[in-house]
């Protein structure tokens, strides 16, 4: 079967896809990977296995779901799929190893702007990318600027984002004198004082936290129009923009419980599901969590669970959003003796009766890249979460105004930004000091 065999589905077509999906049965669903096998233009090697590197879940039934998924293709294409999970900061300098020395698992699922750290190395998949776009309704624009590396090749398909959202108690903001998150960064600022002033305060992480840490310093410098780069990759980070981001930067740490400068990823939601914390950003791990808790009969966790909610990020001086989303690219390594076979893991993992059921299963911790998935049910089950489908969309890209290519990935990786910020909010540099360390570095990766 050709891509020209596809046609684009509409809304209803993709609901119908789900909503059969929640019906079956595992029998039948191992009856279509079969089929699919069958049809599937990609066609795996001869004995090939593959190993799959991942960054380690956050929502156990997305990892139980993903996992029966891995099954089913095995079971269809009689290809072994070694799946190792690692943390996510480590899953960059393993993949970095791996590249080095052209050895180690075949394919990589990182974060952001991973396979642009070496482009090179990394296996040309535009035909995967042609035959999903086409079949769901095309890519988000974000989801094209992180899959295509140098000369508009697609070298890693971004198969999903993690929406990074303010996450916050209800009550414990209403005791700080708000109903709602304020829509602007001053109101914002505001809001974070009275928590700390009134109720429980809030916190941010300051540690070298990939996921969260980057996520809300961005936000933070880009909503006052702060930069690293401009357009042409230019270093301007040294300018009076980034001053005014490091001063609310500051302001805000001036709010945060105590210890932020040394978490990382894990650390607030655990503080959040323990009622440490009455507002952070991540993504919708920490409500997962709570309701699981709550169902299992634990009524610190429904407490929890009934009083959070969830929310865009504020929009600053700049009159846009600047929220940063991350971006989970699959990529698949030259060296890999099974490119055609993790070609077909690929799309497999993106075809509806998969991915409907997998983005289901992650409760919107995860967030579509195809346009199609926009009908998927969990975007509509509950309010709570129902924000988190445009993240895709709304999320500005790894390189700000610059592009995402192997320099972007480089200042992401040696945490240029989050350094700069929590050096300034810990009091180990002044704001002049800070910026100037920064233009350093970022000028060496730029140059």
């Amino acid at each position: 079967m050709t891509e020209s065999n596809f046609t684009r589905p509409n809304r209803r077509s993709v609901l119908k896809s789900g909503a059969a999906l929640a019906g079956a049965g595992a029998a039948n669903l191992a009856l279509w990977a079969q089929a699919w096998a069958q049809a599937s233009p990609f066609k795996p090697e001869k004995g090939a296995k593959i190993q799959l590197l991942r960054w380690k879940r956050f929502v156990q039934a997305e990892e139980d779901a993903f996992m029966v998924l891995v099954a089913n293709f095995t079971k269809a294409t009689g290809v072994e799929v070694k799946v190792i999970n690692e943390s996510l900061d480590d899953v960059q300098p393993k993949a970095s190893v791996a590249a080095n020395t052209n050895q180690g698992p075949d394919m990589f699922w990182g974060l952001y702007s991973l396979p642009h750290l070496f482009p090179t190395k990394c296996v040309d998949v535009t035909d995967v990318a042609g035959y999903l776009g086409k079949k769901y309704g095309g890519w988000a624009a974000t989801a094209e600027t992180y899959g295509k590396g140098p000369g508009g090749k697609w070298i890693a398909i971004p198969v999903a984002y993690n929406g990074n959202v303010i996450n916050y108690r209800q009550s414990m903001i209403e005791k700080a004198g708000f109903k709602e998150i304020p829509k602007d960064t001053a109101g914002f600022l505001e809001l974070m004082k009275g928590l700390k002033e009134k109720s429980v305060p809030g916190g941010f992480a300051l540690g070298r936290a990939s996921g969260d840490g980057n996520a809300w310093v961005h936000w933070a410098l880009w909503s006052q129009g702060a930069n690293l780069v401009d357009k042409n990759d230019k270093v301007i980070i040294n300018s009076p923009e980034t001053v005014k981001g490091l001063e609310y930067c500051k302001a805000l740490s001036d709010t945060f419980v105590a210890g932020t400068a040394s978490w990382n990823d894990s650390f607030n939601n655990k503080a959040f599901l323990e009622s440490q914390i009455s507002l952070t950003n991540n993504g919708v791990s920490i409500y997962a969590a709570a309701k699981a808790g709550a169902a299992k009969g634990d009524a610190k966790a429904k407490e929890v669970a009934d009083d959070m909610n969830h929310s865009l990020w504020p929009i600053g001086p700049v009159g846009k959003p600047t929220e940063f989303h991350i971006a989970y690219p699959l990529m698949i390594m030259k060296y890999s003796k099974a490119p055609n076979a993790c070609k077909a893991f690929m799309a497999f993992m993106l075809e509806a009766e998969n991915y409907n059921k997998w983005l289901s299963e992650a409760v919107a911790y995860l967030t579509h890249p195809l346009n199609a998935y926009d009908a998927n049910p969990v975007w509509s089950t509950d309010p709570k979460l129902s924000m988190l489908k445009d993240a895709g969309r709304r999320t500005l890209t790894a390189g700000g105004l610059g592009s995402v290519g192997e320099k972007a990935a480089a200042a992401l990786a040696d945490f240029v930004m989050l350094d700069m910020v929590a050096s300034v909010c810990t009091g180990r540099a002044t704001i002049k000091e800070a910026i100037a360390i920064a233009e350093r570095q970022a000028k060496r990766i730029y140059r």
